[in-house]
């Protein structure tokens, strides 16, 4: 086997590997038989919602598992045509088969991707917050930067996307801001992004060109379903109302319609312009607050496993997750899984897939994990 041929077989076999470990694979063919055994009693439908999860399980594994073994099956056909070729002397026939197993290999890290995709919620459309750190006008600019960049990648992916609340920066940029994805995956995809993001750069605020160090923040957490019952106590809430700031000085700056609520016991605070209604934004702000706490408890459950858990840090040096230079080289580098990019424009244009893809495979694996830059 060439080894162009050979580095394909390697990819394939990587990513087939990374699947198989984030599933469990042999508690998941188990796990799959009982489900497959289950859809037969027909007991199971007369609770409808319980058949709907069974199925949903079912759907998932199925699709996981069924890759595998798909990959694996056209990865030995194509490893047999092109010894094929090199045996018979064909170098038609040995190039087509180095042709199928370059596809295959596209094939299986979008695969991969797709099927590390397991947790709870990662179906389900995601809420994304960006605050600027300290640092004024430096930090909030880089946070409207945070915005836009947010916002492309999500249309690259076909999400639809809606600002929920929006507080403009005192000169510019942006204070705050909470969009709303909504698509497949979502959250699943979102997720990786949440930590400090840091900027080192010439500012364009300093007349003496300087170079400045900025942060902003980013929180991923999950639009939940009526499925998931999350209990509040009303006395522990604070509520204030404010009149909504945003771009461009739409209705939104002519009522007290904003709300922001505070969760006292865990200091979370949300906040919601998105309607005219201060009633509506109190009912989206709620449903906010619910999806952060419920976040907020898959996070230090999936952490007590790893002994580890650390509420949302101060924004600054020592707890960012990424760093973007543009000044004075070009790189973007993520700190967790030390994947990076020389091309910070394009990043901060919306090709964010490879970080969150190598972020994705990190969870599985506990390491850095080589991804095939894709963009």
């Amino acid at each position: 086997m060439r080894a162009e041929g050979q580095a394909h077989i390697d990819r394939i076999e990587a990513a087939l590997a990374l699947v198989r470990q984030s599933l469990d694979w042999e508690r998941a063919l188990r796990r799959l038989d009982e489900l497959n055994a289950r859809v037969e009693d027909p007991n199971l439908w007369n609770d409808p919602k319980e058949a709907e999860a069974v199925m949903r399980e079912r759907r998932r594994l199925d699709g996981a598992i069924g890759t595998v073994k798909e990959i694996s099956s056209e990865m030995a056909d194509a490893i047999e045509f092109v010894e094929m070729g090199e045996a018979e002397g064909d170098a038609e026939i040995e190039a087509e088969g180095l042709q199928s197993l370059a596809r295959l290999a596209e094939r299986a890290d979008a695969d991969k991707v797709q099927a590390l995709l397991s947790g709870e919620a990662d179906s389900n459309d995601t809420y994304l917050e960006i605050h600027a750190g300290a640092g004024g006008t430096e930090s909030q600019d880089w946070a409207e930067m945070l915005l836009r960049m947010y916002a492309r990648w999500a249309e690259r992916r076909g999400f639809k996307v809606e600002t929920v609340e929006y507080q403009a920066g005192d000169q510019a940029g942006i204070k705050s801001a909470t969009l709303l994805l909504k698509g497949e995956n979502a959250y699943g995809y979102a997720k990786t992004e949440s930590g400090v993001h840091r900027l080192v750069r010439i500012s364009p605020y300093d007349s003496s060109a300087r170079r400045h160090t900025s942060f902003s923040s980013v929180w991923v957490y999950p639009v939940i379903d009526d499925n998931i019952d999350i209990e509040i106590n009303p006395a522990d809430l604070k509520t204030d109302t404010y009149r909504a700031s945003g771009a461009g000085g739409q209705h939104v700056n002519t009522t007290d319609s904003a709300v922001r609520i505070t969760h006292v016991p865990t200091g979370i605070v949300v906040a919601s312009q998105q309607d005219r209604s201060q009633h509506k934004n109190r009912d989206i702000a709620m449903n906010m607050l619910k999806a952060r706490l419920f976040e907020r408890e898959m996070a230090m459950r999936e952490a007590a496993a790893s002994g580890e858990y650390q509420e949302k840090s101060e924004i600054g040096w020592g707890h960012q997750i990424r760093s973007y230079v543009l000044q004075p080289y070009q790189m973007v580098k993520d700190l967790r899984t030390g994947y990076t990019s020389p091309t910070p424009d394009d990043v901060l244009d919306g090709a964010l897939d490879p970080f969150i893809s190598a972020a994705l495979a990190q969870r599985v694996t506990g390491e850095a994990v080589e991804v095939e830059d894709t963009e």
